[in-house]
């Protein structure tokens, strides 16, 4: 799946029907990102404290990859 060759319709659907997670460590689910698995294997990822703002999106091995990368602390500021 190419993220980048989706239809503007299908995302827009997707992202208005999506069921957003936000993480149990936040408090009251503010200051943080949220996620919502899409179909297609794509994942949305989103700031809590702008939620109309576009979020990010990613395919599935994007969004694996990002995951590895912060439980590794290769994400971490230097």
């Amino acid at each position: 799946m190419n993220k980048n060759e989706l239809d503007p319709a299908w995302v827009e659907s997707q992202l208005r029907d999506a069921q957003w997670q936000t993480s149990s460590a936040s408090s009251g689910g503010t200051n943080c990102v949220q996620i919502a698995f899409l179909d297609q294997g794509i994942v949305a990822l989103r700031d809590s404290k702008d939620t109309n703002k576009a979020p990010h999106l990613f395919t599935d091995s994007e969004y694996d990859a990002f995951v590895s990368g912060i439980q590794n602390g290769e994400l971490r500021r230097r």
